[in-house]
């Protein structure tokens, strides 16, 4: 798949196949993901993979109901804990570098996955501290992301985006830009 369809192509999937992921292709995202560029190059990223039952319900039990990625955990053959250390990346002018960092290694991760077939669903909602303590996170790393990784059983449709028009402007905040 080229660049741009895989970027238009992704979703968030809630529902996975039990087909298990081949480790070549998981091997392809996890480099994907370490190959993420981050400030100064320090890496202040790590992953966990669950993907034992008794890892998974552990996880679950740190997902609140409410929390419509719950399901895609639970039906995925595996789900992913992304934790930074903070004091591994930068900060400036009050603003923490280490939740962009992740999110470009995520990113890098989660385009990756779409290219290969598989899904995801970056979710933020969980008990943190729950997750620290049952996959023994020491301190003071941060849990920033989960997601459900797996072949999607689902075909979601595109979500509406505002147009650039919105988001892009030209030399100024407001000013339309020029094409």
């Amino acid at each position: 798949m080229e660049f741009f369809d895989v970027v238009a192509a992704r979703r968030s999937i809630r529902k996975y196949r039990e087909t298990p992921v081949e480790k070549e292709k998981l091997a392809s995202l996890l480099e994907a993901f370490r190959l993420a560029p981050s400030w100064k190059d320090l890496q202040c990223w790590r992953l966990i993979m669950v993907d034992t039952p008794a890892e998974k319900e552990k996880l679950l039990a740190a997902v609140p109901d409410s929390n419509p990625g719950k399901k895609g955990i639970a039906s995925a053959p595996v789900a992913l804990i992304l934790a930074a250390n903070p004091a591994d990346s930068g900060e400036r002018d009050g603003q923490a570098y280490y939740l962009v960092d992740c999110g470009i290694a995520l990113q890098n991760l989660v385009l990756a996955a779409c290219a290969q077939g598989l899904g995801t669903c970056w979710m933020g909602i969980f008990e943190e501290g729950m997750i620290k303590a049952a996959f023994d996170i020491p301190d003071p790393w941060r849990v920033v992301a989960v997601t459900p990784l797996g072949y999607p059983d689902q075909e979601p449709k595109p979500r509406p985006r505002k147009p650039l028009s919105e988001l892009v402007f030209g030399g100024a905040w407001g000013r339309p830009r020029q094409e």
